[in-house]
């Protein structure tokens, strides 16, 4: 059996260059989660390790899948040294871990939240699942396994969660396109929403 995680790590230091420091997480009942942080002039891009070890499972499924289904591994960036960002290292574990812990897929479009800011001070406590295939291109395995699609993750204030509730990611995305929001300033506020 191929080491898919060997090929991740080799597909994110490909993109993304050499980590500079990466942390590990392993919560009762998973698998280990590691977290790579990898530097890039004011740009500071956290990828999780370990998430795409299994495929993800459809909750209404009657039996886990272990070759076939979606896998993924989570990406976000942030501005360097406005915050304090390397403590998002224990909250990106946990989001890479919802699948085997809660059963679900993550895609694009769907809403993460650990009920806590991602880091201290942060006005986010949850992210908008993007778009794969623009930083991180997806890592084909041979069949019958799925590609690996490197998510990017967009933090949320509250308010726009809520927004996002009602209107949908696609109406988010371009209020936030409208308005230039720099979605990688971890201090950044809400976009306007009326």
């Amino acid at each position: 059996m191929v080491d898919v995680l060997a090929l991740v790590e080799a597909r994110l230091r490909t993109a993304l260059g050499e980590p500079d420091a990466r942390a590990a997480v392993t919560f009762l009942g998973t698998d280990r989660v590691e977290v790579l942080r990898f530097a890039d002039g004011d740009i500071v891009r956290y990828a999780t390790l370990g998430m795409s070890a299994r495929p993800m499972t459809d909750p209404a499924a009657v039996l886990a899948d272990p070759v076939e289904g979606p896998r993924a591994e989570l990406v976000l960036s942030v501005r360097a040294g406005l915050a304090d960002t390397d403590k998002v290292l224990r909250p990106l574990a946990v989001l890479a871990s919802t699948p085997q812990v809660e059963g679900v897929v993550v895609a694009p479009g769907a809403s993460l939240d650990i009920g806590e800011p991602l880091w201290p001070g942060a006005p986010f406590s949850s992210v908008l699942v993007a778009e794969p295939g623009g930083l991180v291109e997806d890592l084909e395995l041979d069949g019958p396994m799925d590609p690996v699609r490197f998510l990017p993750l967009l933090p949320m204030t509250a308010n726009e969660a809520d927004w996002k509730r009602v209107h949908g990611a696609q109406e988010l995305e371009e209020r936030w396109l409208a308005n230039g929001t720099d979605l990688r300033d971890p201090l950044r506020t809400s976009v306007r929403l009326d």
